[in-house]
């Protein structure tokens, strides 16, 4: 009789491992939010020293654009990205692994792995690796201090990446964003404005997005516009921009319009978006909007950009 109890004690312990061993340890995805300046910008730091090198990749080749934006329309400028390198003119680095207000997973670098010019493109690459406190890396290049703009069509050709958790963004900040220069956690958003031109979301594969933000509208209460596709917009490249006047922004996707907002939606709250604003091309991993990151989302992972362009209304 002993050896039967025993035998049930041993038993009864077997399957409560089992049990315990069969529980899922993953965490729940998390809901969009917040958008990429929920907090302030810091500015760009001293380059961290290079942990890996660049892994080579296939590179696309797009067939070429003329730079054209219809009858009406000068350009005014562009990077092509022609050359050999990201051209310090046109771009600055943001750096850091803080989370940029979104509880994002990437340390943003500087560094030829995550950011560089190759085949006629700019390639910004979210890695998965150890980086300093983080195990991604990715690239978040501004033209803060270098190139502004006020009125216009703002357009970039690119190509994303899917994956559940990636976020690839093309987007605006007001040129007064920073409200004291020696304190870069001390920002005007969202009284500066922000003007999302295209957010993606790989865990939406036919869904891009067209969203302001300002003061009384920002965050998740953002204007925003989800233009859905019959087709996975990460497959191929596309022209995503903005047609900007006094009063009214206009968001087209392959030249199709398809949101307009005027200072009639924002009602009582103010307008902020009659003023000269920069430009923003960032590789998001992860955080409160793109949510959890798949387990079978590649790296590493390119967002390509085939060319920046800014027209304004000829005379």
């Amino acid at each position: 009789m002993k050896t039967i109890f025993l035998f049930f004690i041993l038993a009864a312990i077997l399957l409560l491992a089992g049990c315990q061993a069969g529980e899922s340890s993953q965490p729940p995805a998390t809901s969009p939010s917040v958008t990429p300046a929920e907090t302030a910008t810091p500015v760009a730091t001293a380059t961290p020293a290079a942990t890996t090198i660049p892994t080579s990749t296939p590179i696309p080749t797009p067939e070429p654009v003329a730079a054209e934006a219809g009858e009406g329309w000068e350009l005014v400028w562009s990077d092509e990205f022609d050359g050999e390198a990201i051209n310090p003119a046109n771009w600055a680095f943001e750096l850091g692994g803080w989370g940029w207000g979104n509880g994002e997973a990437q340390y943003y670098t500087d560094r030829p792995e995550n950011a560089r010019v190759e085949n006629g493109l700019l390639v910004i690459e979210a890695r998965q690796e150890k980086y300093e406190d983080k195990y991604y890396t990715s690239s978040r290049l501004v033209t803060q201090g270098l190139q502004a703009f006020q009125y216009g069509r703002i357009e970039a050709r690119m190509k994303v990446p899917p994956g559940a958790g990636l976020w690839p963004a093309f987007w605006m900040l007001g040129n007064d964003f920073s409200r004291n220069p020696d304190d870069p956690f001390d920002s005007n958003w969202p009284q500066a404005g922000e003007v999302d031109i295209m957010e993606y979301l790989g865990r939406e594969p036919d869904l891009v997005m067209g969203t302001v933000h300002g003061p009384g509208y920002s965050g998740a209460g953002g204007l925003t516009k989800w233009n859905r596709q019959d087709f996975p917009i990460a497959d191929e490249f596309h022209t995503y921009a903005i047609e900007w006047s006094e009063n009214e922004i206009t968001w087209l996707f392959n030249g199709e319009p398809y949101y307009t907002v005027t200072p009639e939606i924002t009602g009582d709250r103010e307008w902020v978006f009659n003023k000269e604003f920069f430009l923003l091309l960032n590789l998001a991993v992860g955080g409160q909007f793109a949510g959890t990151i798949g387990l079978d989302t590649e790296f590493p992972a390119n967002l390509y950009v085939d060319y920046v362009r800014v027209y304004q209304r000829a005379p």
